[in-house]
């Protein structure tokens, strides 16, 4: 990352709405801890997450002890998005935020000094089961995604990664994606508004697909993995500032953080048990619901297939250099 830390980045990372959520949810407070050193001493970090399935290894890595081999005390913020997370990340008032990929492009086009370090969820490259899907009603005449074509489909974010994947498995399908009416609808709402008829279908992340199919909704797509089988959808990032200042805590970080992916996938019970620590997803919910491929490595074809469609839809801007994206 070889850009300049200023005050106009701050002022625009905190008007950034492309990194997701529907409001603040919470504040980053001050951070402790001190630098590594060879003498086992262990570095705080603050790192800014969403209560969603997605962030899972973060809590269990923490958990039996991982981030701890590496040196490493996490304090995890919640927050519902990057309205919160971006602004506490470029200020250093956390040092590693979780975002999807989409809103760290848009970042880079603003010139926000962000960069990704660490690999997050990806999709699970079976489309009769993702962690995310477009769900309908029972008796909708939608059978597939083309038929998404000239419906109301709600999604939680415009112009984000979910319109991107949404608009490229009907593009792939043969219908027409710029016919697609998107409205802006918060995850816990979805299946009633499908249900009560209020938007024709909806793109919901887990727990929420679940929770729709078991009041008898339908899933007709997986925009995730029909938009690329190896898709990563998200993964944590650090400012440009701290990635220089501190380059062992961030290498500390992302090692720890690929080994909590790698505990996530071999123990997928722990995960669905350490879901009730940060999260409200009932157990019952949680034992059902599919969980994502927990990436250790981020795809970086699949960033670029994301920054392609996302010039194409318009909601990129064209000059975006992808190697800026990522913390070398």
């Amino acid at each position: 990352m070889r850009r300049t830390w200023t005050i106009l980045a701050v002022v625009s990372a905190m008007a950034l709405a492309g990194c997701g959520g529907e409001g603040d949810g919470g504040t980053a407070a001050e951070s402790g801890g001190s630098a590594p050193g060879g003498s086992g001493e262990v570095t705080t970090v603050r790192v800014g997450a969403i209560p969603i399935v997605d962030v899972a290894p973060l809590y269990l890595g923490q958990q039996v002890g991982i981030f701890e081999e590496h040196g490493l005390e996490v304090e995890p913020f919640l927050a519902q998005g990057g309205a919160a997370i971006v602004p506490a990340v470029v200020t250093g008032e956390a040092q590693f935020g979780f975002s999807n990929i989409t809103s760290l492009l848009q970042a880079e086009a603003r010139n926000i000094p962000l960069g990704l370090v660490a690999p997050g969820p990806g999709a699970t490259g079976d489309p009769a089961d993702d962690f995310a899907a477009v769900i309908v009603a029972a008796d909708s005449p939608i059978q597939d995604a083309a038929d998404l074509a000239g419906r109301t489909v709600a999604i939680n974010s415009i112009n984000n990664i979910s319109d991107t994947v949404v608009r490229e498995t009907v593009r792939q399908a043969g219908g027409d994606p710029e016919s697609i009416r998107f409205t802006e609808l918060a995850f816990p709402n979805m299946p009633a508004a499908v249900a009560g008829g209020q938007v024709d279908a909806a793109f919901a992340v887990e727990p929420f697909a679940t929770v729709g199919e078991s009041q008898g909704l339908r899933a007709v797509a997986s925009p995730y993995t029909q938009t690329d089988p190896d898709l990563s959808v998200a993964g944590y990032f650090t400012s440009d500032a701290y990635a220089a200042e501190n380059p062992e805590i961030v290498q500390q970080f992302a090692d720890a953080m690929r080994e909590s992916q790698q505990y996530a996938l071999d123990n997928p019970e722990e995960v669905r048990d350490v879901l009730g620590t940060y999260t409200e997803i009932a157990p019952e919910v949680a034992a059902e619901l599919t969980l994502p491929n927990f990436q250790t490595e981020i795809n970086r074809e699949a960033v670029q297939k994301l920054l392609d469609l996302g010039v194409a839809d318009g909601i990129i801007p064209d000059g975006v250099d992808l190697a800026n994206i990522f913390v070398e």
